[in-house]
């Protein structure tokens, strides 16, 4: 490419550089003076060569030589001398060369500006972008990207002329190429996608670290919910946050600190058998972890299920004038809930400190999350920007806590007013302990309205690399916990997040209606699963 010089510019760029500097430091404006001028001697070399273009100052009204310019020839140099400052880099162009995307860099803007290699700086440009929008495709390319834009620009633009298609260099298509009146205005389907979107933060602020949603193909419709940080309580759900609920053999008041780092293990490691959960760095201890993840798979054991005489999830409502009440089905029997291993964290009655290492799943989200349009038809999906060790915390399932009588209630309203997709959890992962439960106390999570990156994770059938497990934090009361996912092995960057929801297929009273699984996994059946 010729490079174009302007020696109108030197003096502007010498001006700037000596405007930088204290006017006092006579030296430093004496070296920029030499260095300009230094320039200007080898550019009148490339000139006298013949290696560089001469263009004239905007303005300007004689040559090098001292001629008079032309009049119409001045119109063009101030033209021409409006872009000599800058230096031109063509990146991309449709395929016969119509529609172009340049770079323009400024070059009296910087003094000694210096062409980088585009190529390179593409190659800079790919890996950033791979990072923040979690782009996975290894044929990802920018100047590709850039030559699509192009060709669609192109073609689209060529749709929106009345009768023709105005190109650069080009003369009036032929009558036979006009399209038809009614198809003037018409975009063909293979020409223009809907709208990719890109939402650098989905929580409005709400998380420490922010969590980008990416609908790649523009296919899905943005997600309508409230992002929340913690469980809520609906209306009648009854949960207890009282420090007189825990007991001084329930907590760690004489601690300090560091739980971790004390020689003898503290109170709240009961629910752990006197060892913590967490190692220094924040892991789940592989031990206890493998321990929860055997229960998970092990779903035909009858050891780890607890069967109710009164199960909440066989009642049925029975409508009677304007008042609805509960009793008991005699068609049903409960199925079983399996018993899960709880962690307890310290909190507010324990005397360490909120960077105790037993306080890891109340200090929230970390991991750099994504929520991202699934190319396999399951809808929205959650991947982590960064590889995850075994045992790492991802986040906690947040919803609405609402009671079993609200949650068949809301069902019943979902179905009338066909809503497809609903968000409920059972919290059901201690009932044993807690015995006969009212109403108020059989708790359910509903993310539906009100929840938190984790409504979005897929389900996976056996071999999911996420494990839901009880947290208790603020109450002794197992009938209220929080739900905490850890990746069950080493997670790859731009991996899917996935979990086992836990639903028979073969169930039709479950709260929690059973679809069509898309999980992939070679485990999988949407009906009559089995499991090693």
């Amino acid at each position: 490419m010729r490079e174009t010089l302007n020696f109108g510019t030197t003096q502007n760029v010498r001006g700037k550089k000596a405007a930088m500097v204290d006017q006092e430091n006579g030296d430093e404006i004496s070296i920029q003076r030499n260095v300009l001028e230094s320039h200007r001697n080898n550019h009148r070399e490339l000139l006298q060569k013949g290696l560089m273009q001469y263009e004239p100052p905007h303005g300007a009204t004689h040559s090098a030589d001292g001629t008079k310019i032309p009049e119409s020839k001045d119109m063009e140099n101030k033209v021409a001398g409006s872009i000599s400052e800058s230096s031109q880099v063509d990146i991309a162009s449709s395929y016969n060369g119509e529609v172009k995307i340049t770079l323009v860099c400024d070059s009296s803007r910087k003094f000694d500006f210096r062409r980088l290699n585009i190529d390179a700086v593409l190659e800079v440009v790919e890996e950033n972008f791979r990072e923040r929008y979690g782009i996975t495709n290894p044929e990802f390319s920018i100047k590709n990207l850039m030559k699509e834009f192009c060709q669609y620009y192109l073609e689209v633009a060529g749709y929106f002329n009345n009768d023709v298609i105005l190109l650069p260099n080009s003369s009036k298509k032929s009558n036979s190429e006009v399209p038809p009146d009614d198809q003037k205005h018409k975009i063909p389907t293979n020409v223009i996608k809907k709208n990719p979107t890109f939402i650098e933060d989905m929580t409005r602020g709400e998380e420490r670290h922010p969590i980008s949603l990416v609908n790649e193909d523009g296919t899905l419709e943005l997600p309508k919910f409230f992002y929340i940080l913690k469980n809520t309580v609906y209306q009648n759900a009854y949960v207890n946050f009282s420090l007189a609920r825990i007991s001084d053999d329930n907590c760690c008041s004489s601690c300090l600190g560091d739980c971790l780092s004390e020689p003898a293990n503290c109170a709240c490691t009961r629910e752990t058998r006197g060892k913590f959960a967490y190692t220094p760095g924040g892991l789940l201890e592989e031990k206890f972890l493998d321990e929860c993840i055997a229960m998970n798979k092990s779903k035909t054991k009858k050891d780890y299920f607890y069967y109710c005489e009164n199960c909440p999830l066989e009642n049925v409502v029975e409508k009677k004038s304007s008042q609805k009440k509960r009793k008991r089905s005699n068609k049903y029997i409960c199925k079983g809930h399996l018993m899960r291993k709880f962690i307890k964290e310290c909190w507010t009655k324990c005397g360490c400190g909120r960077n105790c290492g037993n306080r890891v799943v109340q200090r929230g989200i970390t991991a750099k999350l994504q929520v991202f349009s699934t190319s396999e038809g399951k809808g929205w999906g959650v991947r982590t920007l960064q590889e995850l060790e075994k045992g790492t915390f991802v986040c906690e399932y947040v919803g609405e806590i609402v009671t079993n009588m609200e949650l068949y209630e809301r069902n019943e309203e979902r179905t009338t007013n066909d809503e497809r997709h609903t968000y409920p959890v059972l919290l059901d992962a201690d009932w044993a302990s807690e015995g006969h439960l009212k109403d108020e106390e059989a708790l359910c999570l509903d993310a539906t309205s009100f929840g938190n990156v984790a409504r979005f994770i897929n389900h996976r059938c056996y071999d999911a690399n996420l494990i839901e497990i009880p947290v208790e934090v603020e109450t002794p009361d197992h009938h209220y916990y929080h739900i905490a996912f850890f990746t069950t092995r080493k997670v790859k960057a731009n991996e899917e997040l996935t979990w086992d929801y836990g639903i028979d297929f073969d169930d039709d009273t479950h709260p929690i209606k059973a679809f069509e699984c898309k999980c992939g996994s070679h485990f999988c059946g949407t009906k009559n699963r089995s499991y090693s």
